[in-house]
């Protein structure tokens, strides 16, 4: 079976940083692009970042310049580095594989 498991979510003040981890089971993060998503009460979720299976990523403007997507591929895991956290970053935060698969997220609050 398949399973993305996000962990590092928790409670920051504006202008903080956390570091969120996918980590995969069943599933090479190094095979397919992996991405992050997110959703806000009352929102739609929304892609914020994505990585290649080249290492070539993208991102959302909202988070453009102060998010990093990487992955390690030894570890198997995917990481979103979140810096200058403003309220509107506040959301529950997925991973995902290619969009075929999808952790249960967690969550990032910021006050």
């Amino acid at each position: 079976d398949v399973q993305l498991v996000e962990s590092g979510g928790g409670s920051v003040q504006a202008g903080g940083s956390l570091r969120l981890s996918c980590a995969a089971s069943g599933y090479t993060v190094s095979s397919t692009r992996m991405g992050w998503f997110r959703q806000a009460p009352g929102k739609e979720r929304e892609g914020v970042a994505c990585i290649g299976r080249d290492g070539i990523t993208m991102y959302s403007d909202s988070v453009k310049g102060r998010f990093t997507i990487s992955k390690d591929n030894a570890m198997n895991t995917l990481y979103l580095q979140m810096d200058s956290l403003r309220s509107e970053d506040a959301a529950l935060y997925y991973c995902t594989a290619s969009s075929d698969y999808w952790g249960q997220g967690t969550q990032v609050t910021v006050s």
